[in-house]
């Protein structure tokens, strides 16, 4: 064996080394360590506003120790109460009520998913839809016309009220794919001025008798959802988790299938890498962003249909969105655009809205400090180096640039 081969065995990587580079690198340890740094983060929020912390913290120098033992008790209480207020309550007297924050975390989580795909498929497509305010918006303003106001035969009823929800909040972001495609202007310009018309449009129609306004009402709200567009109980009338999950779960699979599995998803990945590359391939670059959004919008309508239909059944405002519309983009970039990612995501997002109610009555712990750690996951995400600089991760690509400057070297 020559010297030049010896030193390329020694330089080059195991098997164990290169399976430990892959797994620091990847995606998805960046996204549990921007999590971790969150929930870090977050301690030091729930330090800052415990009483008793702050009590301590006068006398730190005299007793170092009931600082450090109150910090603690603050946070793995706060923590603790998270947890129980989103998984599994353990003091709970029977297990009906112990997993019903499971349920919860799941009701919260159905909307989050479907709007986050609809945002991550439009990302794959090098699309940036933050119109899920004004999808959401129509298609609950459909799904809420035909539920309320229909009268359809039972099975029929939530069948149209679930088509028509989803049409009209495809047809919506059509409208940006479409002058996008025909005028080239910018999809995010576009979105938000369709989410303030989306919502105007929806003020007026529950403020106008004979729309959606409810018969004999002065106030902006629909009539209740009849019994027949309702979507049905999981797990009966002791939990709110509905059938959307389960169209949730069917989204997301879908979605996969349709990016990895068929020649439209190709294409439209194509686009979303190098639309001059995709266009001189034969691809139709402006289709491409018309379809891509009208189905990115169906998914988004779906979240808001699940909301008229599941969650909000006996009339809705509009707030019926509730910040659901840009959840969903934190929501898909923490899923990295990744169907199966979303669906983790918008499982955390979930956990997080339902525990943080129980965190903020069970220890007087401010809710916004879970947005904060939300947005703050957020944050570490989209700063990959800075995670990887915080716990001394190897960069991509790191050890193979050494090589090629270590050869360059040599061969001066």
């Amino acid at each position: 064996m020559s010297v030049v081969d010896t030193e390329r065995r020694e330089t080059e990587p195991s098997r164990w080394h290169r399976a430990f580079q892959q797994i620091t690198t990847g995606n998805g340890a960046i996204a549990v360590l921007s999590i971790v740094l969150a929930l870090l983060a977050g301690t030091v929020l729930i330090a800052i506003t415990d009483e008793q912390v702050q009590e301590a913290a006068g006398y730190f120098f005299a007793r170092p120790g009931d600082t450090l033992a109150a910090l603690w008790a603050a946070a793995a209480g706060a923590y603790i109460a998270l947890f129980e207020g989103a998984i599994y309550n353990a003091g709970a007297d029977s297990f009906a009520v112990a997993i019903r924050p499971l349920t919860e975390s799941l009701k919260f989580a159905t909307p989050l998913i479907a709007a986050g795909l609809g945002v991550g498929l439009a990302f794959r497509a090098g699309l940036f839809n933050i119109g899920g305010q004004g999808q959401m918006l129509m298609a609950a303003a459909a799904a809420g016309y035909v539920g309320a106001y229909m009268n359809l035969p039972i099975g029929l009823h939530l069948v149209v009220a679930l088509v028509a929800g989803v049409i009209a909040g495809g047809i919506w972001a059509g409208i940006a794919g479409l002058l996008k495609a025909r005028t080239g202007a910018h999809e995010v310009i576009l979105t938000i001025m369709l989410n303030h018309i989306a919502f105007y449009l929806l003020a007026w129609m529950l403020a106008t008798r004979g729309i959606l306004q409810a018969p004999g009402s002065s106030n902006p709200k629909t009539a209740a959802m009849q019994d027949t567009a309702v979507l049905p109980q999981l797990l009966g009338d002791r939990f709110n988790l509905h059938a959307g999950f389960i169209l949730a779960l069917i989204a997301v699979a879908f979605t996969w299938w349709l990016l990895e599995r068929s020649s439209l998803g190709f294409r439209l990945r194509a686009v979303g890498e190098n639309p001059h590359a995709a266009r001189t391939a034969g691809i139709s670059v402006g289709g491409s962003y018309v379809v891509v959004m009208l189905i990115a919008g169906g998914l988004v309508g779906l979240a808001g249909v699940t909301q008229v239909l599941g969650t909000v059944t006996n009339g809705f405002g509009g707030d019926i969105d509730a910040g659901m519309g840009f959840d969903a983009i934190t929501v898909a970039l923490l899923g990295r655009s990744s169907p199966i990612g979303i669906l983790f995501a918008g499982l955390l997002f979930g956990a997080f809205k339902a525990g943080g109610f129980w965190m903020q009555a069970d220890q007087q712990v401010p809710n916004e400090v879970v947005l904060v750690v939300q947005s703050l996951i957020v944050l570490f995400i989209a700063a990959p180096p800075l995670v990887r600089a915080i716990f001394r991760l190897p960069q991509p690509g790191a050890r193979a640039r050494r090589r090629q400057r270590t050869a360059k070297g040599a061969s001066l």
